[in-house]
């Protein structure tokens, strides 16, 4: 992955996020939002360690690699009908008697609708701020249907918010547009060849209204940039000719023949081409340029969740000496071992007689002591935490939930299930639960583990 797609993703996944939460109200969002405040850097930062956070934690991430599986396959599908599309342009163009081809209708039903579209394409640029197509529209809706994921839905409507936003939306749409009509015109002029190769061509042009003069012009004209690139025009006398009849000449055909050839390079291909490479260079561009902008409106309602006002004023509150060091989300840890309890009775003597190289968190019983370790914890990740449990008291959702916040915070982990007297039922669903957490646990304190490393 690049850094660019990389940031793309990342963006993307913030602003799905900020969209859910603009239609639902706030997520709940306390540990991502400790992870963000231990996060040393800007506030922009900040609001993507806690959108990454929230969009990991509710399946997003997951949702887009399906999102953009199917975003793939309906890349394959549309590249499938341009090929089609450009086959039937070109059989549609010579259809009709072989012997006389009108190279009037021939020239539309190549170019015609191509150049139909790149005008609208154009005028859009100077007159309008929307940058949608149907061919987009219908890629996106393949893209939702293909990734048969519910989550998904909301990655379409933050993708084009991002987009727009950042001005990109209509250069990666031009991107698709353009590589689509390029294709198609592409698979056009392959199929043009192989049919005049293998078949024998008359070409004729009619009209009541248009004087021969007119078309002679007209014919020489067009046909200009084509000859600079090696292309034959027909001269006066033949494109005379050709009006009252289909020449027998077989000169006269291959004039013909490559002047059609040369129309659908200069007029369809190149200007397709040319629009692409564009809009590629915008994109690219764009994409190493994209970053999110903080101070917009839309990102206001987190701002103190993520940065406190007073900490933007430069006052920030001293980390206990007992739990000094490095910064949160470091694999190499501040401390290297620490130990914390989660609500022991009266009965048990707490804290142990603890190893000299580890450091007692304390007890938590209240949510503002959880609120308080678990800040010191994600500002200063120990290499190693054991977790202290009272096992007579059950397993419920939130002491699990608890649990497993902890151990994040954590290189490694361990819980020790203390030596109390247990149910025996009570202390199997305890241990069936840290199991399906995939944390280690044991009914002995793990002494050595946790002041060496010891397994």
């Amino acid at each position: 992955m690049t850094d660019s797609s990389s940031s793309l993703k990342t963006l993307w996944l913030c602003e799905a996020v900020r969209l859910r939460e603009e239609q639902t109200g706030l997520l709940e969002d306390s540990e991502a939002c400790r992870k963000a405040r231990a996060t040393p850097g800007s506030l922009a930062q900040r609001l993507q360690v806690r959108g990454l956070f929230l969009a990991r934690r509710d399946g997003l991430v997951s949702a887009m690699q399906h999102w953009l599986q199917g975003a793939k396959l309906a890349l394959w599908l549309l590249l499938l009908s341009a090929i089609i599309a450009g086959v039937l342009l070109a059989k549609t163009a010579l259809s009709g008697a072989p012997e006389a081809i009108n190279i009037f209708w021939a020239l539309a039903g190549l170019i015609g609708l191509n150049l139909l579209s790149l005008l609208v394409w154009l005028l859009s640029l100077v007159f309008s701020t929307q940058a949608s197509s149907p061919l987009s529209q219908i890629w996106l809706w393949l893209s939702n249907k293909l990734a048969r994921d519910a989550k998904a839905a909301q990655l379409a409507p933050a993708l084009l918010v991002l987009l727009q936003r950042n001005h990109l939306l209509r250069w990666g749409l031009g991107r698709l547009l353009h590589g689509w009509w390029l294709i198609t015109l592409t698979s056009a002029l392959l199929t043009l060849i192989a049919l005049l190769a293998t078949r024998r061509y008359g070409f004729v042009w009619e009209s009541t209204i248009v004087a021969s003069d007119s078309f002679v012009t007209l014919v020489s004209s067009l046909g200009t940039p084509a000859a600079w690139l090696g292309f034959a025009v027909p001269d006066s006398s033949l494109i005379q000719h050709s009006g009252l009849q289909a020449l027998e000449d077989e000169q006269a055909r291959h004039i013909w023949a490559s002047w059609l050839l040369g129309m659908l390079l200069i007029y369809g291909i190149l200007p397709r081409l040319a629009c692409s490479v564009l809009c590629e260079w915008r994109w690219r561009y764009g994409i190493k340029r994209l970053q999110l902008n903080a101070d917009d409106p839309v990102w206001q309602p987190v701002h103190e969740r993520v940065q406190p006002s007073s900490e933007r004023l430069g006052v920030i509150d001293a980390a206990p000496s007992q739990l000094s060091s490095s910064a949160a989300g470091s694999q190499i840890a501040g401390q290297a071992a620490v130990i914390v309890a989660i609500e022991l009775d009266d009965s048990i003597n707490w804290p142990p007689e603890l190893p000299a190289q580890v450091l007692n968190a304390g007890v938590i019983d209240t949510r503002e002591q959880r609120r308080k370790i678990l800040d010191q914890l994600s500002a200063n990740p120990p290499a190693r935490l054991l977790i202290a449990c009272n096992p007579q008291r059950s397993a419920d959702r939130g002491t699990l939930h608890l649990i497993a916040e902890l151990s994040r915070t954590a290189v490694q982990t361990q819980v020790w299930l203390l030596a109390t007297e247990t149910a025996e039922e009570r202390l199997s669903n305890w241990q069936e639960q840290l199991d399906t957490l995939k944390l280690t646990h044991s009914r002995s304190a793990p002494w050595a583990w946790l002041e060496l490393g010891d397994e």
